[in-house]
């Protein structure tokens, strides 16, 4: 495909920048400290995106560009806004195809299990800002300005994930010391988990697939667990007693949210966590022929990688 420009060396960008290496691409990570790999075919680069003269001549010559940023949950508002539009003069200028990874919270909630052509209605200040990055992209690309596509992904799990994510540093860890895990709302509603894996597999597929082009797909996700139910399974990967799960109430998080800024920001999306919260990914899966890992086999790995991070 050739180069290849990932913006974000979090867990998502740092583990596709691995994939598309191993496939002999040219690629360039970029982020503020311009650190994540020491990988061989993998040049990072410390730049701030939101500068579109400067993410514009990284983006010189690439064939697709990546956005796998996370900005701090507290400043959504403030810095997806001169970054999204940095993206959009860089995929304008290079003519790269731009591959957004993005989450499920445009949809805000909703009783059905969510499909790519569910209207972005949400309510909420966060979801607003994805759904606006989106719906200005697509705009330019219907203007025959840029070429894009969008992959939206559930709450992330897998190896390589710590402090992201509810099955992440806060959850197993806990299970492999035989402590209870602390969720947020009710711990026995179904619930979609995105493998970190088949993210990465799916910016790839879309970004070397025309197909993909001027719409958004849902990644590979295998059927919904309740919070208990995925700490019961990773128990089992681990071969360790379940340990017990209890459930945030919304007053709780209230009271947490007044000594903690990011806890205040969790109330907004308290949603996906007092009722079913459910992705389904079965048009990415028919289209491109793809399917997602077992998530058995994602436990095991999982439990794994946190085993060897751990020492134990």
């Amino acid at each position: 495909m050739g180069r290849q420009v990932i913006i974000g060396a979090g867990t998502n960008g740092q583990q596709l920048a691995t994939l598309l290496a191993s496939r002999d691409e040219e690629v360039v990570l970029v982020s503020r400290r311009g650190s994540g790999h020491d990988q061989a075919g993998i040049e990072c680069v410390a730049a701030d995106a939101s500068d579109a003269a400067t993410l514009a001549e990284l983006a010189r010559g690439a064939v697709a560009i990546y956005n796998c940023a996370n900005p701090p949950y507290i400043a959504w508002e403030t810095d997806w806004p001169p970054l999204a539009a940095s993206l959009l003069t860089a995929a304008e200028s290079s003519g790269a195809i731009l591959v957004t990874l993005s989450n499920l919270y445009g949809y805000g909630p909703v009783d059905h299990p969510m499909v790519e052509t569910d209207p972005l209605a949400s309510a909420g200040r966060k979801g607003q800002v994805r759904a606006t990055m989106w719906n200005e992209a697509l705009a330019a690309h219907e203007a025959g300005r840029i070429r894009c596509t969008e992959v939206r992904a559930s709450d992330f799990f897998g190896p390589g994930l710590t402090n992201q994510g509810y099955l992440g540093e806060r959850c197993v860890p806990r299970i492999l010391a035989g402590k209870p895990v602390q969720g947020i709302g009710d711990p026995d509603v179904p619930h979609s988990w995105s493998f970190v894996p088949d993210v990465v597999t799916a910016l790839a597929t879309v970004a070397a697939d025309e197909r993909s082009l001027g719409r958004a797909w849902h990644v590979p996700t295998a059927p919904p667990r309740s919070l208990r139910q995925a700490v019961a399974e990773l128990a089992g990967a681990a071969r360790v007693p379940t340990p017990k799960v209890r459930g945030l109430a919304p007053l709780g998080l209230t009271v947490l949210g007044a000594f903690s800024k990011q806890m205040a920001e969790m109330k907004e999306i308290s949603y996906q966590f007092t009722a079913p919260f459910v992705l389904d990914s079965s048009d990415f899966e028919t289209t491109f022929n793809a399917t997602p890992t077992p998530f058995t086999e994602a436990c095991a790995a999982t439990v794994a990688w946190w085993r060897e991070r751990l020492g134990g």
